[in-house]
């Protein structure tokens, strides 16, 4: 991993994702490019064409690139390799866009807005986000001193199409130095026997090479609580998961929910794309 993608609109929020990719850079030599959108009240496209919108479209970029140089100064992005970025598209499409044409290998991104900014970054956007990006999404809900990972709850049902992500999660799991939960939660809609499920995590995990984990079934009365209420249990740092292009989470979750979970859940939120 060489680039962090970090998509600020200059929340609260945002700048506690920029912070945690401060941290992951200065320990791993990682740049860090630092996109802003301006999603303006005329879509740029139909502004351009009309002369006296010109001026407005100048005002925003140059009170945003105002912004990013003085977010570029703060004390804890000092000595890191960081390109900055303003594109005027819409957030979900210029995040994905800019994810692909800088090559990155992670997003961070907060998952609230600011009311400054037509609260950019709100649910929705980190909802679209999560759904399309085709590398990892770390979604940063509550702002610490310290990011770590050194708890690692990873929930799946490990089926055969989840391992190309899952080789993805453990690359990562290395570099936070975490210890790994694996765990499938059981709910009355999606019962499994705890000697199936026990069966399918052995065969599944035995293709990989992991040292540091354990392995968990958890019942609930349903997939996100059960999740969430799993990583309180062990004082989880982060939660990671699949996500499926087509219904945002890997097929053992309903459509909305994996988006609920990352809408949710106060710990960050990790996610792999199938």
């Amino acid at each position: 991993m060489k680039r962090i993608l970090v998509p600020v609109d200059f929340s609260d929020y945002s700048v506690e994702a920029l912070k945690v990719a401060a941290q992951l850079a200065q320990k791993n030599n990682y740049e860090i490019i630092l996109l802003h959108l301006l999603e303006l009240p005329h879509q740029a496209t139909d502004a351009f064409g009309n002369g006296n919108s010109i001026p407005e479209i100048i005002f925003f970029k140059n009170k945003a690139i105002e912004k990013l140089e003085k977010l570029m100064d703060s004390p804890f992005l000092k000595g890191l390799e960081i390109y900055e970025s303003i594109e005027f598209k819409k957030v979900d499409e210029g995040i994905i866009d800019a994810s692909i044409k800088n090559h990155a290998d992670l997003i961070i991104m907060g998952s609230h807005g600011t009311s400054g900014f037509n609260e950019l970054l709100v649910g929705s956007n980190t909802e679209k986000i999560v759904r399309y990006s085709k590398i990892p999404v770390l979604v940063i809900k509550k702002g610490t001193k310290e990011f770590k990972a050194d708890h690692f709850v990873f929930a799946s049902d490990f089926s055969k199409e989840t391992k190309k992500p899952f080789r993805k999660m453990l690359e990562l799991a290395k570099i936070f130095n975490s210890k790994l939960y694996f765990v499938t939660i059981c709910t009355p809609a999606s019962f499994k026997t705890t000697h199936r499920t026990e069966k399918i995590m052995e065969d599944y995990l035995a293709n990989f090479d992991i040292d540091n984990y354990s392995t968990h079934i958890y019942n609930d009365t349903n997939i996100e609580n059960g999740i969430i209420n799993f990583a309180n249990s062990v004082h989880a740092d982060m939660i990671g998961m699949c996500t499926h292009g087509r219904t945002g989470l890997a097929h053992f979750f309903n459509g909305s929910l994996g988006e609920d979970m990352v809408n949710h859940a106060v710990k960050p939120v990790i996610t792999f794309k199938i």
